[in-house]
């Protein structure tokens, strides 16, 4: 089981690096001939305003440097609401909290940085449980809802009664007790409730701020999924039209797009994991294909002629096939009987039998061997959770 753990973890590791080589070509062949241009204009720009104001080059930059730092500050150009007003102050704790991190307003004094370390460290800490309470009751409506039309449908296939009580043993009434919904219809409900609110978060910023719709969505994905660059920033400007209800729904949809974005990403990443063990499944067909294709062979599909075996009575404890006994009728070829097959599988026998018992008296169900063995020991965090109330559905159903 270790070596499984360490065998996902390891292509894990290199897929996520691949994804990043791939990621920094896409994005160095597309910025990078934009980026030579802007430093082409600005160093003709910079030229020009040097020669016509009989500046030297070495005082230009000083004073551009001093403005940099002023920049950081939160000094600018335009004139915009101050960074550290009790609301600019509120907003900077909560981009760190949920750990955007727009940039736009930072610590300068010793004492601010070293009160943020600390207070980042339980604020951070403190929505991250949030967010995993809010996935836990997230997960549990869909699963309610979900569960509601699936007895829906039986209902009107006529497998279930209409009053609710389970009927006379089928299988699609035994399989309601334990019922989880898909992983990938969760994926695909928090994908179209993530766009929703992003599209109408964007038709707030867009008039209000003054940007493009497409540079909204931006923006909507790039805080919802706390990754804060800080190009675009909302509610910046010092007065807007109906401040206090834009800043009331700029909060609101941070709020909900945050933890939507945040289950959307973990429901992903048990999509990954099942892709993950999909490939080393794949890869170890194909290695070991030619050595279990005989193991089999040798082990099922052949007994030797010989000693049969005359206990009656065999235990669940001590039915094991007697390897000493058996290795001469191993090479005779002789199709193996259904007396032996039965014997030397008595103990899957006993574990099925008790499996459908147990379904067909609607006990709850425990997580099945294949839910065990499909993941990283079950996962920690937001991913147990999903573990939990998710069904893993495997790739290759």
């Amino acid at each position: 089981r270790l070596n499984a753990d360490n065998a996902r973890f390891l292509l894990l590791a290199v897929l996520i690096v691949l994804y990043m080589l791939c990621g920094a070509a896409v994005f160095s062949a597309i910025e990078l001939p934009t980026e030579r241009e802007a430093k082409e204009r600005w160093e003709e720009r910079l030229e020009n305003f040097t020669r016509r104001h009989n500046l030297s080059r070495a005082e230009l930059r000083h004073f551009l440097r001093e403005y940099e730092e002023a920049s950081v500050a939160g000094i600018r150009v335009d004139d915009i609401r101050p960074r550290w007003d009790f609301t600019g102050a509120f907003y900077f704790v909560g981009t760190v909290v949920s750990t955007i991190g727009f940039g736009m307003t930072t610590p300068a004094t010793v004492g601010g940085k070293i009160f943020l370390i600390f207070y980042g460290l339980i604020g951070c800490a403190g929505t991250i449980l949030f967010f995993n309470l809010f996935l836990e009751r997230l997960i549990t409506v869909i699963a309610y809802v979900m569960k509601s039309c699936h007895e829906r449908q039986l209902r009107r296939k006529g497998v279930l009664p209409h009053n609710g009580r389970r009927g006379s043993g089928t299988s699609e009434v035994d399989s309601l007790v334990g019922w989880k919904p898909s992983v990938y219809y969760v994926m695909l409900i928090l994908c179209v409730a993530s766009l929703i609110i992003s599209c109408c978060a964007s038709a707030m910023y867009t008039p209000i701020e003054g940007w493009s719709y497409f540079d909204s969505l931006y923006f909507c994905f790039v805080a919802f999924s706390t990754i804060g660059f800080g190009d675009l920033v909302s509610s910046q400007n010092i007065k807007y039209e109906s401040q206090g209800l834009y800043r009331f729904g700029n909060f609101v949809f941070i709020l909900m797009g945050v933890c939507c974005i945040y289950s959307l990403f973990n429901v992903i990443s048990i999509v990954i994991k099942q892709s993950i063990n999909w490939i080393l499944k794949k890869l170890a067909c194909k290695c070991c294909h030619r050595c279990q294709r005989r193991l089999f062979h040798s082990r099922r599909n052949v007994v030797m002629p010989g000693n049969v075996r005359s206990r009656r009575n065999i235990s669940i404890e001590t039915d094991v096939v007697n390897e000493s006994d058996t290795d001469g009728r191993r090479l005779s070829g002789e199709m193996i009987s259904m007396k032996d097959f039965l014997a030397s599988n008595k103990v899957s026998l006993a574990i099925m039998q008790k499996q459908l018992s147990e379904t067909a008296n609607g006990y709850p169900r425990q997580m099945s061997s294949n839910s065990k063995q499909n993941g990283f020991s079950g996962g920690v965090g937001a991913l147990a959770i999903m573990n939990n109330r998710l069904a893993e559905t495997s790739v290759d159903r």
